[in-house]
């Protein structure tokens, strides 16, 4: 038996003995994918959260996705199998400035990024992620929106939705904001019959060379039921699992330069494996009562609207 099959079994007897569900976001390690009961992105997880109906969460994610889970679902054991797998985005906001543009504009909603951590989402009006974030924003009935952290995908969303007044803070994804125009053009004069792909947390720059830019469930989706059978992949690498896994006939390509969230690709089989067995309190997610109730009207809003 490889080493790898014996932790794979290893952590299906744990899940047995815990009562447990592992979540995974697409961005981890195709490993760590396949060991997963449910692979997602941000949305689809968050979903998912909210019904599980185990005791313990394992959330192979960075740091907002625990604390999402444990939102939605205060009374399950949430863990990490790296407690310091975070995300740099999440940082790019301050309440100082929710409350600077609540003072400076009357009407207006805070839409929240989930890539953001609780104390922010408590203070928000909606959250958002980017597959929702359109129709969620198109039927909010306030004229000034405050989107944040992501000023990229609030700047793609402010230019299908003219008749809002987007308002932006600096935030941003260090992984998408890497790509660079030079490299996208050599990709799409390498392969020229191939369709290109871009996340909205790309800077526009880079969403002007895609030929379609989704989250990462809606790149997948399109790969998938497109005819083409070659794509240019403009987000981070993990996607390039379950793409390569789903359609073994397409050729997908990414850039020399690998996109790649450093966060994401701290979790490991092993990881998962040791958090199970151990379950230590320094990877379990635990926050104040009153701050989980107050994030959670956003994130119950976000699920809502989005339906």
């Amino acid at each position: 038996m490889s080493q790898e099959t014996s932790i794979k079994k290893e952590i299906e007897e744990l899940k047995k003995q815990r009562n447990a569900v592992i979540l995974a976001h697409y961005y981890v390690d195709g490993d760590v994918q396949e060991i997963a009961d449910y692979v997602g992105d941000s949305y689809y997880l968050s979903e998912v959260a909210a019904g599980v109906d185990k005791d313990v969460i394992v959330f192979a994610g960075v740091s907002f996705m625990g604390e999402c889970a444990k939102i939605l679902n205060p009374e399950k054991t949430v863990l990490m199998p790296d407690g310091g797998a975070d995300c740099p985005m999440a940082h790019m906001v301050t309440p100082e400035e929710i409350a600077a543009v609540r003072e400076k504009y009357e009407d207006v909603a805070v839409v929240t990024y989930v890539n953001s951590f609780a104390k922010i989402k408590a203070l928000s009006d909606v959250c958002v992620t980017s597959s929702n974030a359109l129709k969620i924003v198109k039927e909010l009935p306030n004229k000034n929106i405050f989107f944040i952290p992501d000023h990229n995908l609030g700047g793609f969303l402010a230019k299908q939705l003219p008749e809002k007044n987007f308002i932006f803070n600096e935030g941003h994804c260090p992984t998408h904001d890497r790509i660079q125009v030079a490299e996208v053009q050599a990709l799409k004069a390498a392969h020229p019959e191939a369709i290109a792909l871009a996340h909205p947390e790309c800077r526009e720059e880079i969403c002007k060379e895609a030929d379609y830019v989704g989250s990462t469930k809606g790149i997948i989706d399109y790969a998938l039921k497109s005819p083409a059978k070659e794509f240019i992949i403009l987000t981070e690498k993990g996607i390039m699992h379950p793409l390569t896994q789903q359609a073994p006939d397409k050729r997908f390509y990414g850039l020399d330069q690998e996109i790649v969230c450093r966060d994401m690709k701290l979790i490991t089989m092993e990881k998962v494996r040791d958090v199970l067995r151990d379950m230590p309190e320094t990877n379990q997610v635990q926050m104040d009562d009153q701050l989980m109730q107050d994030a959670l009207t956003p994130l119950e809003r976000m699920l809502e609207l989005a339906k």
